[in-house]
């Protein structure tokens, strides 16, 4: 089968290249990707340095939104789309939500009309539960039918780009479908969000920003669950259907924040509560009965495990999110990539 991955040098996209084809896949050779990444800020090519010579892989960079460029490479005889390309950070949604706009919803539009065009056989657009908006404190989780009711930029763009791939599907009979997945944590993560941050923090013995009360809650899924999640949904989802994907891990931000810094052995004084958020959604919680029983997924790690894992990475891989935070990890690219683009 050949996928083009959009967005694959990201977090999620870059763990799903490399469970699909890394090393520890024995069935790698089942499947070539063709990843299509714009490299923004978050967009890392050193997360897929050891795929750099796999014959069944390939990068191109280029936006979703050059429609040109899509034709091209859909041209080439491509099978299926997984689409992770998106702006994905609530705060940054909050002071630039033209961006948001432009590649969570116009990016996923072209991505469908040319998909359209081509034929493609099946196409995945990964969004998430944000969609849903906040879940009252006693309420059961988040179902495939329950409204959508988003309350950032990010979410309304994510919601936005899923009704379009609804209409694709009821309008033109094409085989889209959607997965909504909770809060994913795992290697690989930009250092910006929760987990990565306060781990890389904790480690340099910096403060560690919590957002209002602390109180707030997500259910966590480690990545790798969400990854085989998606497979299984490349391989035997339904087309027009929507899968919800979590962890069964739900937890407040404050108790996430206790666990890092209890794995690192750091002091509970490196906490510092600040300013919350606009819009900060309360809680988020999805019931995944659906692909459970449907599809046979559920999750595999615990969160205890999946933590503890996590941090051992990044303490392992202290020079690659060093590099990050400097900003040299954009050198990657250049040295590696820049010569070989079409």
């Amino acid at each position: 089968m050949k996928i083009l991955v959009t967005g694959g040098a990201g977090f999620i996209g870059s763990n799903f290249i490399h469970f699909l084809i890394g090393p520890k896949n024995h069935h790698s050779q089942d499947y070539e990707v063709l990843n299509l990444d714009k490299l923004t800020y978050a967009g890392n090519l050193e997360n897929l340095a050891n795929l750099s010579d796999n014959k069944n892989y390939r990068f191109i960079q280029g936006d979703i939104c050059d429609g040109k460029l899509v034709d091209r490479l859909l041209e080439s005889g491509i099978d299926a789309i997984i689409n992770f390309a998106a702006e994905s950070h609530v705060d940054r949604s909050l002071y630039d939500p033209d961006l948001f706009i432009q590649t969570n919803v116009v990016g996923v539009q072209v991505l469908l009309h040319a998909a359209l065009r081509h034929k493609i056989k099946k196409f995945i657009q990964v969004s998430t539960d944000e969609v849903y908006g906040s879940l009252p404190p006693d309420a059961l989780g988040f179902r495939e039918d329950t409204p959508l009711s988003p309350n950032s930029p990010y979410s309304a763009s994510k919601a936005a780009a899923d009704l379009l791939v609804r209409s694709y599907f009821k309008t033109y009979g094409f085989p889209a479908l959607i997965t909504r997945c909770s809060n994913n944590y795992g290697p690989y993560q930009f250092p910006e969000k929760l987990i990565p941050l306060f781990i890389t923090n904790a480690f340099a013995n910096e403060r560690l920003p919590v957002y209002g009360d602390g109180l707030n809650i997500r259910d966590w899924i480690h990545v790798e669950d969400h990854c085989r999640a998606l497979s299984i949904v490349l391989q035997k989802g339904r087309e027009g259907e929507i899968y919800n994907i979590g962890g069964r891990a739900e937890r407040t931000n404050l108790e996430m924040t206790e666990t890092v810094l209890k794995l690192l052995e750091k002091p509970k004084s490196l906490i510092r509560f600040v300013t919350d958020r606009p819009g900060h959604d309360r809680r988020y919680a999805v019931d995944f009965a659906k692909i459970q029983i449907d599809l046979g997924w559920s999750p595999i790690y615990s969160l205890q495990e999946g933590l503890a894992q996590t941090v051992r990475w990044y303490l392992s891989h202290e020079e690659w999110w060093r590099r990050i935070k400097s900003g040299a990890y954009r050198d990657f690219y250049e040295k590696h990539y820049q010569e070989r683009l079409p």
